[in-house]
C-alpha cells in the first residue's frame, strides 16, 4: 500500500505523527509532505522536521511542485492531510494548486482516489461550512478529529489513537482501538 500524508499548520500535528508512527508499523510506503506552516506548528507543539522525515518513505518540502506525486499518473492509494487547516481545505476546494500539498490533494480527487481530510478549525463559520461542503461534493471525506469519549479514554495518547485509527479505517487499514459495541441496556 502507498498513502500520501501532508501535514499542515493547524494545530494538532500529533495527528500526523501517528498517522505516520501506524503506517510505519505495517510497512505501508509514505509520500510525506510538510508545509511551511506545519513546520512552525511543529516546533511549537514539541516536534522536529526530523521526527516526520524518520517516520516516511519520501518526504517532500511543499514547494516542490515536480515531485512524483503531483501528477496523476503517480499510483497511490489516497491521501490524508492531518491536521488540515481551513487554509489547506479552502485552498483545495477552490482547486488553488500553489504547493505540493494542495496539488497532491487536487490530483488525488481528479484521480478519484480517497482523501481524507482532518480539518482542525472551531469554531466553523459559514464561509468554513461552505467549503466543508464543497469539499465533500468533490469526493473527499471530512473528519474533524472529534473525541469520543464513549470509549472512556484516560489519557490523551488513548484519544488521539482512536482518531487516527477511525481515519485510517478508511484505507482498510486497522489500527487496535476501542469501538463501539452499543449499549447494554
Amino acid at each position: 500500500m502507498r498513502l500520501v500524508v501532508a501535514l499542515t499548520g493547524a494545530s494538532g500535528q500529533i495527528y500526523g505523527i501517528r498517522v505516520l508512527e501506524e503506517l510505519a508499523k505495517r510497512d505501508v510506503e509514505t509520500h510525506v509532505i510538510v508545509s511551511k506552516a506545519a513546520r512552525i506548528t511543529l516546533e511549537a507543539e514539541g516536534y522536529s522536521i526530523s521526527d516526520v522525515e524518520k517516520l516516511s518513505s519520501y518526504f517532500y518540502s511543499d514547494d516542490e511542485l515536480a515531485a512524483p506525486i503531483s501528477s496523476g499518473s503517480f499510483r497511490h492509494d489516497g491521501m490524508i492531510v492531518a491536521p488540515c487547516s481551513i487554509k489547506t481545505a479552502s485552498s483545495i476546494a477552490c482547486g488553488i494548486a500553489d504547493n505540493l500539498v494542495t496539488r497532491a490533494a487536487d490530483v488525488t480527487l481528479k484521480e478519484r482516489r480517497k482523501l481524507l481530510l482532518l480539518v482542525r478549525e472551531t469554531p466553523l463559520h459559514t464561509g468554513h461550512l461552505r467549503t466543508l461542503l464543497t469539499l465533500s461534493e468533490l469526493g473527499a471525506i471530512i473528519m474533524p478529529p472529534v473525541p469520543a469519549f464513549y470509549i472512556k479514554p484516560k489519557s490523551v495518547d488513548e484519544i488521539v489513537t482512536h482518531t487516527v485509527a477511525r481515519a485510517l479505517s478508511f484505507f482498510d487499514i486497522e489500527v487496535e482501538s476501542k469501538r463501539w459495541e452499543g449499549l447494554k441496556v
